[in-house]
């Protein structure tokens, strides 16, 4: 690329050009707290006394996502008192404000808005530390380019596809297109460079006479396999890449020999990591374009705190230092505190040169201990510098030397052998998992809607049939309860029958015989067999066949008052209920002609009691009632305990 020289020219661009300024580094550091806030009111400055066209930033303008109240009112109060005045603009923009500045409330470019006076616009993109964030997706970016300090641009919504739209700037005959791409992760950045998901457009009219300036905020040095962007994932068409988020200082332009354009990599204008690339100097860069034709001047920044850094190995000094020595530790002590006196010898004398430089410099000594020596006290060391550095706890490093195992050429690196696909590193993609996280969450849920409606219809097949079986239960209740009402009913109309039958003048005489037996439950059906026979006339023996020994009863013949068949049957009623099983009785009354008034009844019978060889309990059986011309039958086919012949006197005559 032609260069041309720095003279001024209606159509010639100035455009300063910084990156990671990093406002509110340690801002409550007592020493280096306010070492950012001075650097950028130098840099403001520089650009108000070139007469720049605009700034140019590549991102991390704030060092934290969400800076202080005191960082942002001091970037505020910078921005105002440098970048507003009546200086008129000298460039103007032909693209679409609204595509470039969309996702703002006020999508067109500061300096054109009637309610503020601009003189030196601000464009900027954003950086990995103050990039968009939250529901909204805002950053510290935004609140600035609301308040009409600066211009954000370079943002983008979309993971899948990402459509870069320049800003067509315009200025005598030289027409720029300023594009930009803010911070993103590195490793999605680069799945999309391969999958050919970035897109830069181009403009429709003389594509060939713009000058193409890409301003991106990426990894440039290879962190991981892709932890970083190749320049070769770049298009050729770019004529200038500024390359921000590398903290070194590389800002005059070098050349890609594959895709032919330059790269210019300012650096950070102050020190955040006690690193050999944060030691070099610092400086920003004016550059001018007029046509296709460029020059990037290096401007050296004065306020930055001096930096010196020095690597000592222990090992190489043999002549000095024995692992075997017991005073070693002291040895080695002695020789760091030589080495830092020399760098703050250094600094002292580049301080002089420049009074605005900060006093105390920034130190560091990397001491590599391996082969045998053992680090001493860091604290007891940094005392000595309390009052001469600006970082008195960190002055000294001490670090292990890891050899790298050397490669064996004979080793075989199955890695190559894998068939992998075109676009490596793509089988494992962010929005993948997402989208396999919801579909696995989807079927779970299906799965245990599922269960519910089946344990659903489970219960309510449980509740049918329980009801089913309340309502049979009750059912029978209801027809054994009605059955017994019925018999007792029969059985009052026959005794009322009877009695009607007999004579009025005859009174009867009944006795009762008492018959006990113990027993246990019975085991089954059928296990006792009783026959009653009937009985003679006149006083005789009651005669039962038993199939086991049971205990005997004699017959007990008991005379009772006169009463009659309904009298006798409403007394049977109210007798108590025992707990003994279904009762049978069976009597055969046999009334001779004769006058004699008084019948007397005789019942006599004899249980015969069965033991079952599973039962544990025994129950009594109650007694035996004998009502003259009533016949108790059991309706259920089931075991009866008691059956007795009832024998009955015939009157003598």
């Amino acid at each position: 690329m032609s260069r041309i020289n720095s003279g001024d020219g209606e159509d010639t661009f100035k455009i300063l050009v910084a990156t990671d300024i990093h406002l509110g580094y340690l801002e409550k550091d007592p020493v280096r707290g306010n070492d950012t806030f001075v650097t950028f009111d130098e840099i403001l400055r520089r650009a108000q006394e070139k007469e720049v066209d605009f700034i140019l930033l590549g991102g991390d303008l704030f060092h934290e996502n969400k800076p202080s109240r005191k960082t942002l009112h001091n970037c505020i109060e910078l921005l105002r008192k440098y970048c507003m005045g009546d200086h008129p603009v000298q460039f103007e923009i032909l693209s679409d404000q609204s595509v470039n500045f969309g996702f703002s409330k006020f999508p067109w470019v500061n300096y054109q808005d009637g309610n503020l006076n601009i003189s030196i616009p601000v464009f900027s993109i954003h950086g990995n530390h103050d990039d968009p964030t939250g529901a909204d997706a805002l950053c510290a970016l935004d609140i600035l380019s609301s308040a009409g300090l600066l211009n954000h641009f370079g943002r983008s919504s979309s993971v899948e596809k990402i459509d870069i739209s320049p800003i067509l700037l315009h200025k005598g005959s030289t027409k720029i297109a300023l594009y930009g791409l803010g911070s993103i992760p590195d490793e999605r950045l680069y799945r999309m460079f391969v999958n050919k998901q970035v897109t830069m457009l181009r403009p429709k009219e003389d594509e060939d006479n713009w000058f193409n300036l890409f301003v991106i905020h990426q990894n440039r040095s290879k962190h991981g396999a892709t932890n970083y962007i190749p320049e070769q994932f770049l298009d050729d068409f770019i004529d200038l890449v500024i390359w921000g988020h590398e903290h070194e200082c590389k800002i005059a332009p070098t050349r890609n020999e594959q895709q032919l354009f330059y790269v210019s990599q300012p650096g950070s204008s102050v020190v955040t990591s006690l690193s050999h690339g944060e030691a070099i100097k610092k400086h920003i860069g004016l550059l001018h374009i007029k046509g296709k034709k460029m020059n990037m001047e290096k401007i050296p920044l004065e306020t930055v705190r001096s930096f010196y850094i020095e690597d000592i190995v222990l090992a190489d000094h043999p002549d000095i230092f024995n692992p075997d020595n017991p005073k070693v530790t002291q040895a080695v002590q002695a020789f760091c505190i030589e080495k830092v006196e020399t760098l703050l010898d250094n600094a002292e004398r580049e301080r002089l040169g420049n009074p605005r430089q900060p006093e105390k410099p920034l130190i560091r000594l990397r001491v590599d201990y391996s082969g045998g020596f053992e680090p001493f006290s860091i604290h007891r060391f940094s005392q000595k510098f309390m009052e001469r550095t600006a970082n008195p706890k960190d002055i000294i490093h001490f670090f292990r030397h890891r050899e790298q195992k050397e490669k064996n050429e004979d080793e075989i690196n199955f890695g190559k052998l894998i068939r992998r696909p075109a676009s490596e590193g793509t089988t494992l993609r962010v929005e993948d998992l997402v989208k396999q996280y919801f579909q696995t969450a989807e079927k779970v849920r299906k799965f245990r809607e599922a269960r519910k409606e089946n344990i659903e219809e489970e219960e309510e097949e449980v509740r049918e049939a329980m009801s089913r079986a309340r309502a049979h239960r009750s059912h029978e209740a209801a027809l054994a309860s009605g059955s017994s009402d019925d018999d007792l009913m029969d059985m009052g109309m026959s005794e009322q029958k009877t009695n009607d039958d007999s004579d009025a003048g005859t009174s009867a005489s009944f006795s009762r015989g008492r018959g006990r037996g113990r027993g246990q439950a019975r085991g089954g059906r059928g296990q006792i067999s009783t026959s009653r026979g009937a009985s003679r006339r006149g006083r005789g023996n009651t005669t039962q066949e038993q199939s086991n020994s049971s205990r005997n009863y004699k017959p007990v013949s008991t005379p009772t008052k006169n009463m009659n068949i309904i009298d006798a049957f409403k007394a049977a009623r109210q007798q108590p209920p025992r707990n003994s099983s279904a009762k049978n009785y069976s009597e055969d009354i046999i009334d001779d002609d004769s006058d004699v008034e008084e019948v007397s009844f005789t019942a006599a019978s004899k249980v015969t009691q069965r033991l079952s060889s599973t039962s544990t309990s025994s129950k009594r059986s109650s007694q035996s009632q004998i009502t003259r011309g009533v016949d108790f039958e059991s309706d259920e086919d089931e075991f009866d305990p008691f059956k007795s012949t009832a024998t009955s006197r015939r009157k003598h005559r």
